[in-house]
């Protein structure tokens, strides 16, 4: 029989921020384990055949909380999943990539997000591809902002392949930006969120954001560049090998993309078996996302599952 575990939370603060609403948090962590757990002024006693698994998400959270960092219901349940697969969720949680112009703290929010940004940091090229929701164009932008904040690098480039998903929209009036704007207002977004509209109106009088499409990186070497290839499941292969020919010296480049949404003519996605192409060449890394790792409305995840049951899709 497995002895109770006894938890020191440190101080009345850190044991509000834990507890949550009417023990709201710790409510999740006993439903997800075969185990009691008991709270005594700043003692917490947890009993059962799980009681181990349960205090060291317990454990975990009280040092996120520690760190300064507020949890919810969502961050409790990803901490569960996270100590399942042996992951420390304190070193996934407090992981700050940047501030926004708000005050918000940017961080990975799974272990999945974590490897992604730890994989961008440490390659020159990063590829992050799963499904949607899981931030793979949110954090790559994020981590653009950072590096161009830190003067790493002189620019941040946003592309994309101007591809349609299933419509045709036909004839898009205005100059240049006006016609790449539909294609690219998820980066925009992202963007926005980070610095502000003030922010951005800087970034771009100053030349120190670029948008263009896929097509125009033709003929160009990228220096001192954080470029973001966004939605790369419908470039062609042809346009893949284009694109990561342009690399220049000091640049980093984060490709991201879904392989379950390609809409490109014909289907022949650039994306599909680059690892097969590149694995093996010393600064490359490749991230695979998956439904655990999607951070917006918990029936997202389950739809995400429900396709993946019924399609038979390659990988790499």
């Amino acid at each position: 029989m497995t002895s109770p575990v006894k938890i020191s939370v440190p101080s009345n603060q850190t044991m509000v921020g834990l507890l949550g609403e009417r023990d709201e948090y710790l409510r999740v962590v006993q439903g997800a384990f075969d185990a009691t757990v008991h709270v005594r002024g700043n003692q917490i006693t947890v009993d059962g055949p799980e009681a181990i698994q349960a205090s060291k998400v317990i454990e975990e959270l009280v040092l996120v909380v520690e760190r300064g960092q507020a949890i919810e219901s969502a961050t409790v349940r990803r901490a569960v999943e996270m100590v399942g697969a042996d992951v420390r969720p304190s070193e996934v949680l407090t992981d700050r990539i940047l501030t926004t112009s708000r005050g918000k703290a940017v961080r990975p929010k799974t272990a999945g997000q974590k490897r992604y940004i730890d994989a961008i940091r440490k390659n020159i090229v990063t590829f992050g591809v799963g499904p949607a929701g899981t931030g793979k164009s949110w954090l790559a932008v994020a981590t653009a902002v950072r590096s161009l904040q830190a003067k790493e690098v002189e620019r941040i480039l946003l592309t994309r392949p101007a591809v349609e998903a299933g419509e045709r929209l036909g004839y898009l009036p205005g100059d240049l930006m006006s016609k790449v704007d539909p294609y690219l207002r998820p980066l925009y977004d992202a963007l926005h969120d980070m610095v502000g509209a003030e922010g951005m109106a800087k970034l771009f009088e100053k030349n120190a954001v670029e948008v263009a499409p896929l097509a125009f990186m033709r003929g160009r070497t990228l220096n001192d560049s954080f470029i973001i290839l966004d939605e790369a499941q419908n470039t062609s292969p042809e346009q893949m090998k284009m694109f990561l020919t342009r690399i220049g010296f000091n640049s980093k480049v984060v490709v991201t993309g879904d392989q379950t949404q390609v809409d490109v003519p014909g289907g022949r996605s650039g994306l599909r078996g680059i690892w097969k192409i590149l694995e093996g060449i010393d600064g490359m890394g490749y991230i695979e996302l998956g439904s655990k790792d999607v951070v917006r409305h918990r029936i997202v995840q389950d739809i995400v599952d429900a396709y993946s049951r019924h399609e038979d899709l390659p990988s790499k």
